[in-house]
């Protein structure tokens, strides 16, 4: 199994409903994501990354419950897992230089595309749900104008102009920085 963000959050959303054995691969699925995530960014040694996984894994198991289950769970993660690597920095008083910093403090795998999905989904919610539909279908799934007015059960004409007014809609909230 994969680790990504779907399979990740339900597992943690499992092991929040009570299910011992969802959590205990969600913590064993986790291993090599933080052995990659550290050894991309701490420059330590294998022991220095080895207890920076179990610092993390404690408290992601320990803090399970502050979890919000609307929203990514790689976004919770690699969060706790930067506290714990700025931590760990302080407390080997190993200093890293600041340019690049956001470079370390970043998980490459996973969330640039989550937080990409959140303002791409926060964005969309803000649209009539025909219009973010038939954005999401076309623009996001890749499916045919065609495909998508069949899908939708609405004619080709009317999934352009969807996607052209709700486009319209989003460059303008965009553009004039509106929340």
């Amino acid at each position: 199994m994969r680790a990504d963000e779907d399979v990740l959050r339900g597992l943690m959303l499992d092991g929040l409903g009570g299910d011992a054995a969802a959590h205990a691969v969600l913590l064993r699925m986790l291993v090599p994501v933080l052995r990659g995530f550290y050894r991309r960014r701490a420059n330590g040694g294998d022991d220095d990354i080895e207890d920076l996984v179990q610092e993390t894994l404690i408290a992601v198991h320990s803090r399970r419950a502050t979890y919000d289950r609307e929203r990514a769970f790689t976004a919770w993660l690699f969060a706790i897992a930067r506290y714990k690597m700025v931590d760990h920095f302080r407390r080997v008083r190993r200093l890293h230089p600041i340019e690049g910093l956001e470079d370390v403090l970043l998980a490459e795998d996973f969330e640039p595309a989550t937080l990409a999905r959140i303002d791409v989904e926060e964005l969309l919610g803000a649209l009539p749900a025909k219009q973010a539909s038939m954005i999401r279908a076309t623009r996001l799934d890749g499916l045919s104008v065609a495909e998508a007015a069949e899908a939708g059960g609405i004619g080709e004409s009317d999934v352009k102009v969807s996607v052209h007014r709700g486009l319209k809609a989003l460059m303008a909230r965009i553009q004039g920085g509106a929340r």
